[in-house]
């Protein structure tokens, strides 16, 4: 085991016993992450259940609704372990989510969830519900893969290289491949215990940012060029925006789920403290990505847009019309504090 246990601030030694003692004493352990898994909520969860299979612990482990691994994560170690959410236990003695700030971002599995008698909510969001009886929950974190590292290092389960890989998709797409401001001294000092394990970071980087079908190209283009900016949103600091229909995608054989790279391209402009790509998935539905450049809190405007993230990074799922959400996008953004430049 690492020498520093609770590296992880926020959460309290009895919550951390509570996680442990409830893990060692059930007979099997139930694993959700949210629904449209990313990096972070897929890592975290294989790299748990690998933990369980080292410890001998029987587990199911899914994520609700559309039960589709993205492309860009199926070179992830532990896939074969996923069961069908159908097959999911209905009342589960323990339960743990991950990733997910509120139950609804369990999708199918939050009836699952309501009905275990131990549910442990483990997370880094600020905007989390605590909607379990357990909660490992800390907002000071840079990924929710963070927060697993130390309860993987207390169950007393030594990191394996599949164990650490999957840590370390959750922590580098979380982190922006270290480029956010989550990034901190403990952050490297982690990935430099999980790189210590044979991990090449080339190889991920690859699989999660560097590759694309040639449909990508011009679904891309599409987007940039309905691009709009909006100077005056934000008291002046401004707002980039632009849409990816399913005609987009479908003129190209595109899967929605690779449309997670265009709003780090949107982001890119420097007249816009703010970026919003609205994406249509295959019901009709508009998946919203935010993205902030630290002086306005986005994840603030998409709580009261029934979604949530954190200040940087947030999202919400919209079942309307696109220049409607954009308009109260504009209120809300005028209406959060504008931070000092640090």
């Amino acid at each position: 085991m690492n020498s520093a246990p609770g590296r992880v601030p926020a959460i309290t030694a009895d919550e951390w016993d509570r996680a442990v003692e409830s893990i060692q004493r059930t007979d099997e352990v139930c694993l959700a992450c949210h629904v449209c898994p990313d990096g972070d909520a897929l890592g975290s969860m294989l790299a748990f259940a690998q933990a369980l299979r080292a410890l001998g612990k029987p587990f199911t482990a899914s994520f609700g609704d559309a039960f589709v691994v993205p492309r860009i994560l199926r070179f992830l170690p532990g896939l074969d372990l996923l069961t069908d959410p159908a097959d999911f236990p209905a009342e589960p003695d323990v339960m743990i989510t991950f990733d997910a700030a509120g139950s609804d971002r369990l999708g199918s599995l939050a009836a699952n969830a309501g009905k275990a008698q131990e549910l442990i909510v483990i997370d880094h969001h600020a905007s989390n519900t605590r909607f379990g009886t357990t909660h490992l929950v800390a907002p000071g974190a840079a990924a929710t893969a963070v927060v697993v590292e130390d309860l993987i290092d207390r169950l007393g389960v030594p990191l394996t290289h599949d164990i650490a890989l999957d840590l370390y998709v959750g922590l580098v797409t979380d982190t922006g491949s270290f480029k956010y401001r989550s990034t901190t001294p403990e952050v490297h000092a982690l990935a430099q215990r999980l790189l210590a394990t044979g991990i090449r970071p080339e190889q991920v980087a690859r699989e999660v940012w560097d590759r694309a079908p040639f449909g990508y190209l011009p679904v891309l283009a599409a987007a940039l060029g309905r691009a709009r900016l909006e100077p005056d949103v934000a008291d002046g600091l401004g707002m980039v925006w632009t849409t990816v229909t399913r005609a987009d995608r479908a003129a190209h054989g595109l899967s929605y789920d690779l449309l997670e790279g265009v709003i780090d391209v949107v982001r890119r402009t420097d007249e816009a403290e703010v970026a919003v790509v609205f994406k249509e998935d295959d019901e009709g539905a508009w998946q919203v990505s935010t993205r902030s450049k630290g002086r306005i809190d986005v994840g603030m405007a998409c709580v009261a847009l029934g979604g949530g993230g954190h200040p940087t990074a947030a999202g919400f799922t919209l079942h309307g019309e696109v220049e409607q959400a954009v308009a109260r996008l504009r209120e809300l953004l005028t209406q959060i504090e504008v931070a000092a430049h640090s």
